[in-house]
């Protein structure tokens, strides 16, 4: 999501393209602007897109809110002149209020020369500040900002559990504890992970800093920076040395403040932690519009029917002694469920009771297997794009009658999930093959977000198909090293006619063609179940 300091954004901004099925949105909440803030002078913009990337923004120097018409849904849900229509739209109305909150108590700028570091300080701290001094004057207005700090948050504004990322939260949510905007209770579990990253003492310190913040005047930029200043120090920071605000190492999985973070917003939204995270990643790494979709050929189905097969005889072949319930002999009798079963028999109801026990051989409990597959779709591996589109499709088919979950990721210059896990999909997903392999980070973090692959407890493998020409190796071959210290098995299938890199913790495989690839990929997961 983008940084709290893009909705109040100092630049002027472009002026925006008129919609004409939105213009009664934007007459209407332009004619409410100064009630919410006291200024005539303001003007609301409210279309599709709007917000400049962010759900909304304030900008000064133009005088003008705008509002993302995406969470307001279609023109017509509700007339905007009516005072009823806030209940309809809570959360666009609430983005509103936001914004309304920073054109009338956002009256500082940052002084000239301040540092990157510092100015994002003052940015975070600002947005609980401008809010609190908005309930302060509107108290009715806490209802509709409630609405918005979801909003205005993405698990990836926690990509990582260090200090600065860790303080930033804190900053955002903690503070609006404060403010009493929103309630401990709401997130207890973002400042356990907070306190957890942070230590209490530090969390103490911070918290003294955001309170301060909370009384200066609306003009006051030199206490405002002065404060940005005491946090970056308690965190450690000497923003003379290092100007620019820290970034979140790629080589490193998301953690306990990304999923505390999730855990918060699926909860405002009704959902699970899991759905929710399935949500942001089908709506972030959906399939462009240029991949087709075909219907599954009869070799394909065949193939999805035998590798089905593999799987449940890995999982069922080494019988073992066990002892099962009976409605019937011969066994070991159970008295007690004999009389129960009399009983019912008695009563005139079905019998439901086991008496008998008779030996029997059946199957080891097996841990589900896990599989994520990562293919290169830059240019280089054009010639494994079909095949391994169809792979894709049977081994989501194959998975579903075996508890296992599947998924496959494309990387080029994003990430692409095709398969999503638990979900086989009707048709087969045709990639196409351009580009570059930027994505390959992003790609190793959905499918573990995805697939739990650092989580014990279950069968976990991720196949990577691509020549290994990577542009950032070093993390790349961090998240591989962090995999595999987790139990989680790397397997490497590279085209034996390109170069590349060879990775370490991997199992690295040449394969003269797409086919070898993908049966490679079976015949592992199938060893692995059995030896599980």
């Amino acid at each position: 999501m983008p940084h709290p300091s893009t909705h109040r954004d100092p630049v002027a901004g472009t002026a925006p393209l008129s919609d004409s099925d939105w213009l009664a949105w934007s007459d209407a909440w332009t004619r409410h602007l100064p009630t919410l803030t006291g200024r005539h002078d303001l003007s609301a913009h409210v279309a599709p897109g709007a917000g400049g990337g962010a759900p909304a923004r304030f900008l000064p120097r133009a005088s003008r809110v705008e509002v993302d018409a995406t969470y307001i849904g279609a023109p017509d849900i509700t007339d905007p002149y009516k005072a009823g229509h806030k209940k309809v739209v809570p959360t666009a109305y609430g983005l509103l209020v936001h914004e309304a909150a920073h054109a009338a108590h956002s009256l500082w700028d940052t002084p000239p020369g301040t540092p990157p570091v510092v100015a994002d300080v003052a940015a975070v701290l600002e947005e609980s500040r401008a809010e609190n001094r908005q309930r302060g004057r509107r108290r009715g207005d806490r209802r509709w900002l409630r609405h918005t700090v979801t909003a205005l948050l993405h698990p990836g504004d926690a990509p990582v559990d260090d200090a600065w990322h860790a303080a930033s939260l804190a900053g955002l949510l903690l503070a609006r504890v404060d403010a009493r905007i929103i309630t401990a209770k709401d997130i207890k579990g973002v400042r356990a992970a907070v306190t957890t990253v942070l230590g209490r003492a530090t969390l103490r310190q911070l918290r003294d800093i955001w309170r301060q913040v909370h009384t200066i005047d609306d003009t006051d930029a030199d206490t405002m920076i002065d404060l940005a200043w005491q946090w970056c120090r308690v965190l450690g920071i000497d923003p003379r040395h290092q100007p620019q605000p820290p970034r979140p190492d790629p080589g490193q999985f998301a953690g306990m403040l990304a999923q505390a973070l999730t855990d918060y917003l699926a909860h405002d939204l009704g959902l699970t932690p899991a759905q929710y995270a399935d949500q942001q990643i089908v709506s972030a790494h959906g399939a462009p519009a240029s991949w087709t979709r075909r219907d599954p050929t009869d070799a394909e189905r065949t193939a999805a029917t035998l590798l089905a097969a593999r799987l449940r005889r890995a999982r069922t072949h080494v019988p073992e002694p066990d002892t099962r319930p009976s409605t019937t002999p011969p066994g070991r009798l159970r008295t007690r469920h004999a009389i129960t079963a009399k009983a019912q028999i008695a009563a005139g109801s079905m019998p439901t009771a086991t008496p008998w026990q008779r030996r029997t051989q059946t199957p080891p409990p097996k841990p589900t297997l896990h599989l994520g597959v990562l293919v290169d779709t830059s240019g280089s591996m054009r010639s494994y794009a079909a095949p391994m589109s169809s792979a894709g499709w049977i081994l989501a088919h194959a998975a579903a009658t075996n508890r296992s979950a599947t998924t496959m990721i494309g990387f080029g210059t994003r990430a692409t999930v095709l398969v999503p896990p638990r979900r086989p999909p009707t048709q087969v997903l045709q990639m196409s093959a351009l580009g570059g392999t930027t994505a390959f980070l992003d790609a190793v973090k959905i499918a573990d977000q995805l697939l739990n692959l650092r989580q014990p407890g279950r069968v976990r493998m991720l196949a990577v198909v691509s020549d290994g020409d990577l542009p950032d190796l070093e993390p790349a071959q961090r998240l591989i090293t962090t995999l595999h210290r987790t139990g989680c098995a790397v397997l490497w299938l590279r085209p034996a006619d390109l170069a590349g890199h060879t990775f370490t913790h991997t199992t690295t495989l040449l394969v003269d063609n797409p086919i070898q690839a993908v049966d490679a990929i079976a015949d592992t997961a199938v060893t692995a179940l059995e030896q599980a």
